[in-house]
């Protein structure tokens, strides 16, 4: 392995804002390795809705006093600002420094930490996060598939409990928002392997043609006004409405589409706020038809290495055996972070957003 530099680049926030505060910098500090902990050198980052809620300040960044690649420099006594701030959540490269005997430097891993928005990111036992990759997997491949790949099983499986094995043709009604974008792809793709009857929505010809051509069986505009989406859905299920709602879009479909179209005793996983958080819920709108909810978090199910295990195993079989495919819209230098984040707003991507770490 090539010698570890003193400093490396990366992109830098240094406050809550627009794609315009994404400062891509060099002379940043390249971790240090501490017991049980492992030093990667990104190659692909993947970009994510969440990097966008962090980046504008919906969501609150770590705290740097628990964060070893925080590049803040503070050194007052005064609760640390998280900013400035290295955001990112996905990243797969190569380990080139370890303290930890299950990862050795020279291993190719895709893992799922904060701060890969850089050229190194140090993970840290227990590394629950962190998978080797088997030789038949690239790291551009693993790094597309691997956080929207493991949110779409978990979801299907854990959230949804649709336990079907691969090859049961009969499954549950199921409607997916959004279904051309990053998760929404993955759920399609596993889904269809799965054997559920799937209604994807889709804004646009192009990305309903998309939809089609991943599994759905049937593809709804979601330009269309709503009230015509609904009808389309209704007329689709013969009025027996959705058995499991995906909903990464959020207050634009929730409150309006979801809670009509779902079928009796059916539920509504919200899981994306692309179109802005949803509104508290009145809980009596869930009495007539009693409607579940859930607004689950993936690594909620991945916590043990037991369960990390399970479904990543299972995701890197269906990748490994062409079941599903990744599917990457666009794969940009780091330095052009801020155009991936204006193109993922737009919502006219299809497919995974990759950032080349060279």
């Amino acid at each position: 392995m090539a010698p570890i530099p003193k400093s490396m680049f990366g992109v830098v926030i240094p406050r809550p804002g627009g794609p315009d505060v994404l400062e891509y910098k060099t002379g940043l500090p390249v971790p240090s390795l501490g017991e049980g902990q492992i030093l990667v050198r990104n190659e692909y980052v993947g970009v994510n809705y969440i990097d966008t809620y962090f980046r504008t300040g919906l969501y609150k960044p770590p705290s740097p006093s628990s964060n070893s690649n925080h590049p803040s420099t503070n050194g007052s006594n005064d609760t640390p600002s998280p900013y400035p701030l290295i955001t990112g959540k996905e990243a797969a490269g190569t380990i080139t420094a370890s303290s930890h005997p299950s990862y050795p430097v020279g291993s190719r891993v895709v893992y799922l930490a904060d701060n890969t928005y850089a050229q190194y990111t140090l993970l840290t036992f227990p590394l629950t996060q962190a998978t080797i990759l088997p030789a038949s997997l690239t790291p551009e491949t693993a790094c597309a598939a691997y956080l929207q790949g493991l949110t779409a099983l978990t979801f299907i499986r854990e959230a949804a409990g649709i336990t079907q094995q691969l090859g049961i043709s009969e499954g549950p009604w199921t409607l997916v928002h959004a279904a051309a974008g990053g998760t929404g792809s993955m759920l399609v793709q596993i889904l269809a392997v799965m054997g559920a009857k799937i209604i994807a929505t889709a804004g646009g010809k192009q990305k309903c043609e998309l939809a089609k051509k991943l599994g759905a069986g049937w593809v709804v505009d979601s330009s269309l006004p709503q009230e015509e989406v609904i009808r389309q859905v209704k007329e689709i299920t013969n009025n027996k409405g959705v058995d499991v709602i995906f909903d990464g879009v959020g207050k634009a479909t929730f409150g309006t589409v979801d809670l009509d179209v779902v079928a009796r005793k059916g539920t509504i996983i919200v899981f994306g706020n692309a179109s802005g958080a949803v509104e508290p819920v009145d809980l009596f709108r869930l009495m007539p038809k009693n409607i579940k909810i859930m607004r689950p978090s993936m690594p909620g199910y991945i916590t043990t290495p037991e369960e990390k295990e399970t479904f990543t195993s299972e995701l890197f079989d269906l990748l490994v055996t062409g079941k599903i495919h990744a599917n990457i819209h666009q794969v940009y230098p780091l330095k052009n972070v801020a155009q991936a984040h204006i193109d993922l707003e737009s919502r006219k991507t299809t497919g995974k957003l990759l950032l080349k770490v060279e």
